[in-house]
């Protein structure tokens, strides 16, 4: 479809009115509730096909969350599209004043190829949820995913309302030349930077999320064997190729060595030996992916792992240790199963480390220390933690999802989704029966007097 009649179509629907009205948002969002749960085998096998992922994990990390989302926003959004009665002033005595929210207008998504589904579709559950009209651009990197999309959404959505555009850069810079009224990017910073400058040329609202290296600091009192099995597992979920998976560890030098041999037997414990046929262990997404990852690891530095099988497209489950910041592997995100692991003497050192590289887009710390816990939020920048637990602060909606300068820029899920694809518009409300004479001339003593009293 041309791209520029897409858009106009969809400009020229907002303009009806139609999606602002709430009963047309929550049909809307039903509908796309039941196209996805009737055609969940389609989504399955086409990620499968993708890069090898099963249906548990894909149920887990993506359609589950985006069927809470749906059911979210239709249970909320009654109570959240009202307007909402603000306190007024003395200076605006008698009136009344209220906040109104309102869609933007025609929403561009550009998703990504980790979680394809939950990284397309639940930005767009809070744009329509908004009343914008929508187009999404899913990545080219999981092209059968991205065909399965477009079927079911055009064959199912009018496109001047939601519609999938499919393709590769070309597309993508095509859409950024078009006027949209919000832009939400998922994927790496350096793209980011790309969307924004474009977004710049319209002044369009743009929301970020990107990534970085989010850390692990693990104290000398944190439990080792249920620490090493959470962080194990958020590590090791699709593989490594999550945003918020935990990039590197700065581990107390009491709990170092403990650590790493649990955190051994934690990845043999949940993968086994067979990799190439493990349901929880997908494939590195590309071979250019995989290339990168290869040259992460320096062989002397393995302390666990390390295997590479180029046929399969997997890397074993690896921990690297006498890592130093300046290595390759602490250089960029390392979004696959490479775990450095640091020793580190105190809470000061865990900092230093930290501030070496941007604000994360996540904060892992296991302790029962309230006081270091403290310390830690007090003193890190991050977009969001999970205390003594990995990756699951991502799934409680109640929390806004995002990340801070480098690692993103808003955020969103629940009602901090609704918000980023609404304007909030303020509305002061006179009476016409009352007038007082303080803001016009001539300006006397008593004037200026009574103005320092109301407007302070």
């Amino acid at each position: 479809m041309n791209i520029d009649l897409l858009v106009k179509k969809q400009q020229d629907f907002f303009a009806t009115g139609q999606t602002r009205a709430l009963p047309f948002r929550i049909a809307q969002l039903r509908k796309l509730e039941q196209l996805l749960r009737q055609n969940e085998a389609q989504l399955y096998e086409a990620i499968d096909q993708d890069f090898k992922r099963s249906d548990y994990l894909t149920y887990i990390t993506e359609l589950s969350i985006i069927y809470h989302e749906i059911k979210t926003m239709i249970a909320k959004l009654p109570r959240w599209a009202k307007p909402k009665r603000v306190p007024t002033n003395l200076a605006n005595m008698p009136g009344t004043s209220y906040i109104i929210p309102e869609p933007y207008g025609s929403a561009l998504i550009i998703g990504t190829w980790n979680y394809p589904y939950q990284l397309s579709l639940m930005p767009a559950i809070a744009a329509i949820a908004a009343g914008n009209t929508v187009i999404i651009k899913p990545s080219e990197l999981t092209p059968r995913v991205a065909t399965v999309l477009a079927d079911l959404i055009n064959n199912n959505f009018e496109s001047d309302f939601f519609h999938v555009v499919n393709g590769g850069v070309e597309t993508v810079t095509e859409l950024l030349k078009q006027r949209f009224n919000k832009i939400f990017f998922t994927g790496s910073t350096a793209i980011g930077k790309i969307v924004m400058r474009a977004a710049a040329e319209h002044l369009t609202s743009v929301t970020l999320e990107l990534g970085g290296k989010s850390p692990v600091v693990v104290w000398k009192d944190a439990p080792l064997e249920i620490t090493a099995r959470r962080i194990a597992w958020g590590k090791l979920m699709n593989a490594g190729q999550t945003c918020v998976a935990p990039d590197y560890l700065l581990v107390h030098h009491e709990l170092y060595e403990p650590l790493l041999a649990a955190l051994k037997q934690e990845f043999a414990t949940i993968l086994g030996d067979d990799l190439s046929n493990n349901e929880l262990f997908p494939r590195i997404i590309n071979q250019r992916h995989l290339e990168r990852l290869k040259r992460l690891i320096e062989p002397e530095k393995v302390y666990y792992g390390g295997v590479v099988d180029e046929v399969e497209r997997i890397i074993s489950p690896t921990i690297m240790v006498d890592v130093a910041a300046t290595d390759p592997v602490m250089q960029e995100e390392i979004f696959g199963p490479i775990l450095p692991v640091i020793k580190i003497e105190n809470e000061t050192e865990a900092v230093a480390w930290i501030r070496q590289y941007p604000q994360p887009l996540s904060f892992y710390l296991f302790t029962k220390d309230k006081r270091l816990i403290k310390y830690f939020n007090s003193t890190i920048s991050y977009g969001g933690a999970t205390i003594n637990d990995t990756i699951m602060h991502l799934c409680n909606n109640n929390l806004p999802f995002g990340g801070v300068q480098d690692s993103g820029l808003g955020n969103y899920h629940g009602k901090f989704g609704f918000d980023t694809f609404s304007h909030f518009k303020s509305v002061q409300e006179k009476v016409l029966w009352f007038d007082p004479p303080l803001k016009y001339l001539p300006i006397t003593d008593w004037k200026r007097k009574l103005a320092r009293l109301l407007m302070e």
